[in-house]
């Protein structure tokens, strides 16, 4: 995976949508046309923190606190960041109450889930989303918390920030490296209204194409795991973006598979393919085909754009990406380029 380009304007979201060509010829709608953005953040609000999944220590995010606070934010910490049961950050009531605390205040202008792991889905059906949907604010996270970002979506029709989360601020500011600088400053430039561009290399197994749509996703693992439930996506005329970790290549097949018979994958705008950190293999038991492979596979019927490569997922090139917003995505033979509208 080799860097990414950030570049940024000063340019606000819109919520027109248009149609989308997908397949090649037919126009494809996504169903819900109604998405809002939440106010974009200025100096002297307030940003919240919790931890929905899995457990953080109160000293592992104070490098985020005060970043954020450099920032011209102030911050709220929540009860569940520093407690602890088991791998989790709290007790699924704990972590309830804490995230409901947050999506009904209305002092508190955006959530930071404190990392990710495991969790959200023990809780995701005891939170009600009536205040949210009323007063929105950006909810910011991406591993476990796609669970949230996937419902949000579905339920609210709210955009939501998929980013990197607290446990992955640098612990010394001036010590880190330029890219975890450029990842960690496109939270910033997201939660403060910025255009954002990425940049992607060329591969060779790209498949071109330029297209305009809302953009969803996140963890593979979470997006096929909510098929079927309250939280599931409808990805019709969207781009769909993907990204796991720790996975065996036999597993990927299957959870995209998953993705194909449930039909997500036959009616999408396009599909980034972004990092995927891939279990080692026993020699007797290799699968025998590469990422690549397998996802090219199970697109072949279609015709929209993939690009693989993407600096997002479960890596230091891990870009702030405004979930349910339009953008523009552009895969050609120098790269790929994908832009908020």
């Amino acid at each position: 995976m080799h860097r990414k380009q950030f570049l940024s304007a000063l340019v606000p979201a819109t919520l027109a949508l248009s149609s989308f060509k997908v397949g090649g010829n037919n126009a494809v709608k996504p169903k819900h046309q109604n998405l809002r953005i939440p106010p974009y953040l200025k100096p002297g609000d307030t940003i919240g923190i919790t931890s929905p999944a899995g457990y953080i220590s109160l000293e592992d995010v104070q490098p985020a606190v005060q970043l954020m606070q450099s920032w011209g934010f102030k911050i709220e910490m929540g009860k569940t960041v520093g407690k602890r049961d088991f791998t989790m950050g709290g007790t699924a009531d704990e972590r309830t109450d804490d995230l409901q605390y947050m999506l009904n205040n209305p002092n508190i202008k955006a959530i930071m889930c404190a990392r990710g792991g495991y969790g959200v889905v023990q809780i995701i059906d005891r939170l009600s989303f009536t205040q949210f949907k009323a007063h929105p604010k950006w909810v910011i996270g991406f591993s476990d918390i796609t669970v949230l970002h996937n419902h949000i979506h579905t339920n609210c029709h709210v955009a939501t920030l998929h980013s990197k989360m607290c446990n992955s601020f640098p612990a010394d500011w001036n010590k880190a490296e330029p890219i975890q600088i450029e990842t960690i400053l496109s939270i910033k430039q997201a939660l403060t209204g910025e255009k954002l561009q990425y940049n992607a290399t060329a591969s060779a197994f790209n498949r071109m194409g330029k297209v305009s749509a809302p953009l969803v996703g996140g963890n593979l693992s979470l997006v096929a795991n909510l098929t079927g439930t309250p939280s599931d996506l409808d990805t019709r005329g969207k781009i769909l973006f993907l990204e796991d970790t720790g996975e065996y290549l036999y597993n990927i097949d299957r959870m995209l598979y998953n993705l194909k018979r449930s039909g997500k994958l036959s009616h999408l705008a396009g599909l980034i393919i972004g990092g995927f950190k891939v279990k080692a293999e026993e020699a007797d038991d290799a699968f025998g085909k590469t990422i690549y492979d397998i996802v090219l596979d199970k697109v072949k019927p279609y015709q929209y754009p993939v690009c693989f490569d993407f600096p997002v997922g479960h890596q230091k090139n891990n870009f702030a990406l405004r979930c349910g917003a339009i953008h523009t995505l552009e895969v050609g033979g120098n790269g790929t380029i994908l832009a908020s509208v």
